[in-house]
């Protein structure tokens, strides 16, 4: 009976593993041409987040689809990082800026949902951000959209880290 072991083992690390919300946000077929023609290999570019301020991502490259996604979502748990929330939103505007990639993220009101496109809409529901307007001003590349969007979100903070820093209370911050 020994052996049921790791089946019930393997269905634990399921369910821990389910904390997370996974998303694939770019699947790329790539070609190399070799002198037997041409070799296809694909590379899956995710995002994963737990819904309440940790997000990370990772590029998987590999032979199979399936391959390169997992490949893509372990080197995203490998880079998981915590970002600072306001309740619903974030707590100031802020740019991030990742090579050609540059992302404008403003806060929002409640009620008002993820404003935002494809690649930045990711990492966004991906870290819980329910309420945010964002806009991808120069490059469309996934990869570097996603890098902004994350450059941005770990540069973000609250008034209490501000104070903390400048050696001041809340109340003389907010003024």
């Amino acid at each position: 009976m020994a052996y049921n072991n790791d089946r019930n083992n393997r269905r634990r690390e399921e369910a821990a593993q389910s904390e997370f919300v996974e998303k694939v946000v770019s699947l790329n077929r790539v070609s190399k041409t070799v002198k037997g023609g041409r070799v296809m290999k694909f590379s899956a570019l995710c995002v994963i987040g737990d819904g309440n301020g940790r997000v990370g991502y990772g590029l998987g490259k590999a032979n199979e689809v399936s391959e390169a996604i997992r490949k893509g979502l372990e080197d995203a748990k490998k880079n998981i990082v915590k970002i600072t929330l306001q309740g619903t939103t974030i707590p100031h505007e802020v740019t991030g800026v990742f090579g050609a990639g540059k992302v404008l993220m403003k806060p929002a009101a409640p009620g008002t949902g993820v404003i935002a496109g494809g690649a930045v809409r990711a990492v966004m529901e991906a870290a819980g951000i329910k309420d945010v307007r964002a806009k991808s001003l120069r490059s469309n590349n996934p990869n570097n959209v996603v890098s902004a969007t994350m450059a941005g979100l770990l540069s973000l903070r609250n008034a209490e880290q501000v104070a903390a820093v400048r050696g001041k209370t809340v109340e003389e911050i907010q003024g």
